[in-house]
């Protein structure tokens, strides 16, 4: 019990950072999930008004008295309009001639406009006499809540603005921005921080730029578009502040000296891509360059705000026991380490799917993963490659956010057929993975536990995972009968956090009351310490990945703006030819940015030539999403590689490099899923050919 207070008195402390960052984030992510879940409360409640009062959306709004007369004398009026005589300055009149009134005509028109005037004031005392106090309130929230639609819709963009640079502030105090490797001396820690001092200088000094430059043109600029522009100049400004804080703040436990090129290694990637971009736009006259590619996040601002959902929910689902619950379900049949790495990767398919991109999920289940496998017995090269291939197989199932954005760009697919070939694609991925773990340096005998054994066990295991279920299958349920949403691509990102809070709420309640039998056990921390850590962890996260798919948007734009690609034919007379062109472009395009920014990218140049050379589309897309996740695996840069160095820690990676072996068993982890992904990619892009191409 002592221990249980102890730990409720630390869950309420919290530092400056989770006051002035973690708190906010907190809060502006539950906003957006308020206002996209909104929508679909207001559309339940339109729906509810009409079948309650019939014709509700007249009554939306007070009924406006006629002004005209009902009791008007037809005869007089008649007669009246006779006897009227056109203007003498009517020009009408002076071009067409006098035209007699016909006074049958008169009276017609008269008595249809008596007619219309009682039929309005019929229609006013009926309203008014449906305005009950019944109706008057529930008018009332459906209009608030209509309003807090309308404000949610247009305050979509500064709540990315704020989101982006609270986080990138976050990261950069935290030390969390992706690098090529570790900060271990002090070298690498003042070559990184000086480099990303230059650039978020460079930053702040585009958004001015563009800011005096978007003022000084001959169109006017609408006051909300001066405010998101001052929005983006007081955060780059915190965040040039914050890296030079952090520049001569420095860590007494890294050591002295280091070398140059290593140090290089530690500067972050949005860095590199700020000062490459920077400096290009800069020497072609056009300083404001970057800060016109990333005021073009502001287009697809509801993406973006989803990626960030993404992201929270991946935090969450670190908090839960799901994880650990699902490899319990497994580890009765007592499966080799080879055939359990398949196994993870084979599962994490489908969170990876709802998490939007293999790197969130990576983020978000890698360090269970590992820790699962070496549990295994896995050697930690197979762990290593088995964590950073875990995300990489489900961003072609339903409802991958990359998918969605793909099919939103693209007119000429839709998301239904991306999703039905991507199955397809998934299986062919998961068989050569099997492949490739089961024979290629396979250490392990192959012998499973007796299913007479192993069945009965897997039963059990699977008991603590039913209160899961039935709650995701509740707020599924919930949101279907109550608010008439089904669980798609479309609604996923509103969906999945509020089940992950749900689950939180659940093991809040189920696990915490749970008294302690061993001074070495733990009580559950709750629902408000699993929620902040959850909400900490997304912050730096978040930062470090929106950052760093805005400085791709901008990497994007120099290969644009350089005309690269305009170097290349616009058509090719070989569908083959074109293919492996495209091939190579998409991994190295996986190798060098993000896959939202890549995406943006790949719309607006290389498609177009795979289109003319006669791919088919749907075709050219699910060979870009696995060139992508081959160039997520390929080094130089290998991001998946790097997420899996940050969650599993740096002296895991430093050992399973030290290990003795053959060439392929030192660099297990690199090469397994380049084999693996590298001969899913030839037959994904060139057997379709066979059936379709000249």
């Amino acid at each position: 019990m002592s221990q249980n207070l102890a730990l409720s008195k630390v869950g309420v402390r919290r530092t400056g950072l989770e006051w002035f960052s973690s708190l906010p984030a907190c809060l502006l992510l539950l906003a957006v999930v308020v206002f996209s879940t909104s929508s679909d409360i207001h559309n339940q409640m339109l729906r509810g008004g009409e079948q309650l009062w019939s014709g509700y959306y007249k009554l939306r709004m007070d009924p406006v008295q006629p002004t005209c007369n009902a009791n008007r004398d037809v005869d007089a009026a008649v007669a009246a309009e006779l006897a009227e005589t056109p203007a003498s300055d009517d020009p009408m009149a002076a071009l067409l001639g006098a035209v007699e009134k016909n006074p049958a005509e008169v009276r017609l028109a008269i008595e249809r406009s008596l007619a219309d005037c009682r039929e309005a004031y019929q229609s006013y005392e009926s309203l008014q006499g449906q305005l009950t106090p019944g109706l008057k309130a529930y008018r009332a929230i459906e209009l608030f809540i209509a309003d807090l639609i309308a404000f949610g819709l247009s305050s979509q963009r500064y709540i990315l603005v704020l989101l982006v640079m609270l986080c990138a502030v976050t990261s950069t105090l935290t030390r969390h921005h992706i690098a090529m490797r570790a900060m271990e001396t002090r070298l690498d820690y003042t070559v990184s921080h000086t480099l990303q001092t230059i650039a978020n200088a460079m930053l702040l000094g585009s958004s001015v730029i563009f800011r005096q430059s978007t003022l000084g043109a001959e169109t006017s600029i609408s006051s909300e578009e001066l405010l998101l522009h001052n929005f983006w100049i007081a955060g780059f400004g915190c965040l040039t502040l914050a890296s030079l804080y952090r520049l001569f703040q420095v860590p007494e436990e890294l050591e002295e000296g280091g070398n140059l090129n290593k140090a290089f290694l530690a500067v972050p990637l949005y860095t590199g891509m700020c000062l490459i971009s920077g400096s290009y736009f800069a020497l072609i006259g056009h300083a404001s360059g970057i800060g016109i590619y990333l005021g073009k996040m502001m287009e697809l601002s509801d993406m973006f705000l989803n990626v960030g959902l993404y992201v929270w929910v991946g935090m969450m689902l670190k908090q839960t026991r799901l994880a650990t619950l699902v490899f319990d379900v497994f580890r009765p049949w007592r499966m080799p380490p080879e055939l359990l790495a398949v196994v993870a990767v084979l599962v994490a398919a489908i969170p990876t799917a709802y998490t939007g991109a293999s790197g969130i999920f990576v983020i978000a289940a890698g360090a269970v993963i590992y820790s699962e496998l070496r549990a295994a017995g896995a050697r930690r090269q197979l762990a290593l490659a088995a964590t950073a291939m875990s995300g990489s197989l489900g961003v072609v199932l339903r409802p991958c956010l990359l998918v969605v954005v793909i099919a939103y760009l693209n007119r000429e697919v839709t998301t239904d057929e991306l999703f039905g070939w991507g199955i397809w694609v998934f299986v062919l991925t998961a068989t050569l993975f099997l492949l490739v773990a089961l024979t290629v340096n396979r250490q392990s005998k192959f012998e499973l536990a007796p299913s007479s054994v192993a069945f009965p066990a897997m039963l059990q295991a699977m008991k603590p995972l039913v209160p899961y279920v039935l709650v995701i299958v509740a707020v599924v349920l919930l949101y279907r009968i109550a608010l008439d949403v089904s669980m798609d691509e479309f609604s996923a990102p509103r969906l999945l956090p509020v089940i992950m809070l749900a689950i939180l709420a659940y093991e809040h309640f189920a696990l915490k009351p749970r008294r302690i039998r061993s001074p070495d056990e733990v009580g559950h921390p709750g629902l408000e310490r699993c929620l902040r850590r959850a909400t900490n962890d997304t912050t730096a996260e978040i930062g470090a990945l929106l950052l760093l798919l805005g400085l791709s948007v901008s990497i994007g734009g120099v290969i644009e703006r350089s005309h690269i690609m305009q170097s290349f034919p616009q058509a090719f007379d070989s569908a083959w030819s074109a293919m492996l062109l495209m091939v190579v472009i998409l991994v190295i395009l996986g190798m060098i940015m993000d896959a939202f920014g890549a995406v943006i990218l790949v719309t607006a140049t290389v498609a177009t030539i795979a289109y003319a050379s006669g791919i088919h589309p749907i075709h050219f897309w699910m060979v870009t999403l696995v060139a992508f996740e081959l160039g997520y695996l390929s080094p130089p840069v290998a991001l998946n590689h790097l997420l899996t160095r940050q969650v599993v820690g740096e002296a895991e990676v430093l050992a399973a490099q030290q290990e003795s072996g053959t060439f392929y068993q030192r660099h297990e982890r690199i090469i397994m899923p380049l084999i693996a992904m590298g001969i899913s990619l030839v037959l994904v892009a060139f057997v379709p050919l066979l059936f379709y191409a000249v």
